[in-house]
């Protein structure tokens, strides 16, 4: 993939946030060495585990970084707003269809 997708504006940026609350999203980004990663992640409370959640503001907030929670790898992990390459997503629960 040659081309990034653009989150820009407010908008645009609170839309992938809420799909990320309510979904597991697989995000492909270019990593600041270069490589392309695949994440799947979210920030869907029921899919990250108790003591795994934030415990309130610890970091400073960056507007440049996403924090989301990497569901293979159960962990906190991070992506930049300009390195997003792909997202996708299935909306709800698969019934076979």
């Amino acid at each position: 993939m040659s081309e990034k997708l653009e989150f820009k504006t407010k908008k645009e940026k609170n839309w992938l946030l809420s799909l990320l609350r309510s979904e597991v999203v697989d995000i492909t980004f270019t990593k600041k060495d270069g490589y392309e990663r695949i994440m799947k992640c979210t920030l869907l409370e029921s899919k990250i585990p108790s003591e795994k959640m934030p415990k309130g503001t610890e970091k400073a907030k960056n507007d440049e970084v996403v924090p989301v929670f990497d569901i293979e790898n159960d962990g906190w992990r991070s992506f930049r707003w300009d390195s997003i390459r792909a997202i996708h997503f299935s909306i709800g629960a698969a019934n076979g269809c």
